[in-house]
């Protein structure tokens, strides 16, 4: 008696199934480890502050608390893009200069001239550069708290008008 053992497995072609691409483009700004003293022992959590944007004039910013650093860069980068904001963009730039005191940090934003480039330090260069914006210059006067000065230029950004 003959067996037919056909098995299909062996003549099917399997396909690569690849991440769908995404639109947005996230930076990890700042992770923390934050501690707390309990009487069981040391609590052990993590922030992260991401920024995500488009680079086509939408950008947000995000925090995320989580035991583990991986997880809390999701919850951050969840919320990053929940809460995206809109910014008009004129010829690669902004359109006026702006001023903004945030707690104790203090950005100056000022429209830069064609071809100049992204002249901003840190935290204000991920935000600018996520949202799309060629040519700006900044200046972070006070604080150098990472999270302070990304929420300064984000605020500073939604005070924009075309």
């Amino acid at each position: 008696m003959a067996y037919n053992n056909n098995n299909n497995n062996q003549n099917r072609k399997y396909e690569k199934f690849e991440k769908p691409v995404s639109e947005f483009t996230d930076k990890v700004i700042q992770i923390k480890r934050v501690s707390k003293k309990t009487k069981g022992g040391n609590q052990i959590h993590f922030t992260a502050l991401v920024v995500s944007g488009d680079k086509k004039s939408r950008v947000g910013v995000g925090l995320g608390k989580a035991k583990s650093v991986a997880d809390a860069i999701q919850k951050g980068i969840k919320k990053a893009q929940k809460s995206l904001i809109e910014i008009p963009i004129v010829n690669g730039t902004i359109s006026d200069s702006i001023q903004l005191k945030f707690k104790g940090g203090v950005v100056l934003i000022r429209p830069g001239k064609a071809g100049s480039g992204l002249i901003a330090g840190g935290p204000v260069r991920a935000v600018v550069e996520l949202a799309g914006i060629k040519d700006i210059v900044s200046k972070i006067v006070g604080s150098k708290n990472k999270s302070i000065n990304v929420w300064a230029t984000l605020k500073a950004l939604t005070l924009l008008k075309k």
